[in-house]
Formats: C-alpha cells, structure tokens, sequence
C-alpha cells in the first residue's frame, strides 16, 4: 500500500485527510514563548488577534527528524511505501529533512520503496496534489504512478491572494520576490502568487477590492485555458470575507460550494491579513513553471 505524506502548511481539511488516510508531519509555530503545533492548532483562535503580531511576527520551525524518522519507519514496518509532499524547498527545510530520512530507513531496510516531492509552493496548491496523490493510493496505482498524479496537479494549479495590507510585508516577512513591492508605494493592494517556490508578485491594483476582481479574473483565464478541477477558498484572518466572497462571486461562477479553509499560520503571519484562491485546473497550464521545478525523487 501506497502510504501519502505531507506536511501540516498544506493545510488540508481534517476531515478530507482521514478519509484518505493521508499522514500530516506538522510544523510549529513559535509566538511570544509559546510553541503551537499547526496541525493540532484552532487556527480561527490563533487568527483571532492576528493584528497584534506585526510588531512581532511569530517564527516557524520545521518538523523534527526524529519525528519523520520515526512516521517513515512504521510504514516500512507495515510492508508500505511511503510518498511525501511538502512545502517549497525555498520556504523550509521539511523537503531535504525527509528525503534524508526516508534514506537513513532504506540504508538499514534495502526493500523500502519510497518518493519525495518538493512541491514548490504550500497552502492547497500544496493540498490539492496531495489529495491527487492520495486517491491514486486508494485506486490501487503503484508509487510511480502516485508520484506522477501529484506532479501533474502542481503543474495544473495556482495559488492567488491578496492581503489587507502591506504592514505584515514590510516588517520583513518571507516573501521572496514579492519583495519588491516593499520600498515602493504603499498605496496598492498586490496579488500575490508562489511562482518557482517563493512568494511573487502576480499584480497590482489600488484597492484590495479590485485586487479581489482581479483574481477572479485571472482564476477565470485558466479556467477557459484548462478547466477546473478542484477549488479552495483560503483566508488569512478573519473567515467573515473569504465567507462573503464565496457565497457572492466564486460559488456561482465555479458551479459548486467552494471549501473555506484557513491558510497555514507558517505561510500566514508573513502575509497579514487575507484572501484568496488556490486551485487546480484539469490541463496543465502553460509557463506554470519558468526558474525552477517541482523536484520528484523516486527510489523503488
């Protein structure tokens, strides 16, 4: 049996990973002195005073070997591969801390098969390739074909999002090449992308209600390119927009009642404040990557 793997800034439902079984290694997130482990986390509580964390934005810690170590050692003891799916490279260090350790157990246990994914992004651009990954696990498909079910979501999917404001950024938040909107004016509402693993710049506008318009539009291009597929609404927050959002403009446009789902603390108190939308087309969409690639290591 094909055992899936990710990490807790995927951010996927409770409910949708037990029903597949999927494993969730959770990151921490670490506020004045307190440590919060994400996956056991009320993340409409943590958000409750997010305002109060930009003069002290909270820092993350990735999860630990030994707990990675141990989860991978009682899928081999169970006769199981294992394929894990984590956040970009370029934003932690799960991806290598588990590719190491999914070979220190296949150094003392030859047989046990495995594969890694760096996915290149998070949230449920993340999540939606995990549960692709997931469901090819419960149609009987071998690693390989797992593996490659979630590269070709990563390669069909985006992740758009627009914060409240620039303050949460310019206090020096993880943002990548989004960075370049720091020092310049402060008057704009950015669409915010992860393009080649890192956070980016997609758009500008003057308003975060046009930046919204905006992403609609964009979601509404690939969608006439490629399809749709799949579909979660992120916040960042406070729930009660991404709530009015959904019911008004994405639900009637997408045909179906789009998930609502808080964005991980770990990408979120870097960004402030929220919306947006992650997610998968039913083709690839063309220039998805340009720098830099989801790296798939498989060894069977």
């Amino acid at each position: 049996m094909i055992r899936v793997i990710t990490d807790s800034t995927s951010s996927i439902p409770a409910d949708i990973r037990e029903g597949l079984g999927i494993e969730v290694l959770s990151l921490v997130i670490n506020r004045g002195g307190k440590s919060y482990v994400e996956a056991e986390t009320d993340l409409d509580a943590f958000y409750q005073d997010i305002y109060e964390m930009v003069d002290d934005i909270p820092t993350s810690s990735q999860p630990s070997p030994e707990d990675a170590k141990e989860l991978l050692e009682r899928i081999q003891a169970d006769g199981d591969e294992a394929l894990g799916i984590f956040i970009s490279s370029k934003m932690s260090g799960t991806f290598e801390t588990f590719l190491r350790m999914a070979r220190e157990v296949a150094q003392g246990h030859p047989g046990f098969k495995f594969a890694v994914i760096d996915s290149m992004t998070n949230c449920m651009e993340l999540g939606h390739a995990v549960l692709a990954a997931a469901q090819a696990a419960r149609d009987g498909q071998d690693l390989q074909a797992c593996a490659a079910a979630a590269e070709n979501t990563l390669y069909s999917g985006r992740f758009l999002f627009t914060p409240e404001s620039l303050r949460f950024l310019e206090k020096g938040g993880r943002i990548g090449r989004a960075a370049a909107l720091i020092g310049n004016v402060m008057s704009i509402a950015p669409i915010l992308t992860v393009k080649d693993g890192e956070a980016s710049t997609a758009g500008k506008t003057r308003t975060q209600k046009k930046a919204m318009a905006k992403i609609v539009k964009m979601w509404q291009e690939d969608v006439a390119a490629c399809g749709l597929k799949n579909l979660t609404v992120h916040y960042i927050g406070s729930k009660a927009p991404a709530e009015e959002w959904v019911e008004e403009v994405i639900n009637p446009l997408a045909g179906f009642r789009a998930r609502v789902v808080p964005a991980s603390p770990v990408i979120g108190v870097h960004v402030g404040p929220a919306v947006g939308i992650a997610y998968e087309c039913a083709e690839r969409i063309n220039g998805k990557f340009t720098d830099a690639a989801p790296e798939v290591v498989v060894e069977a």
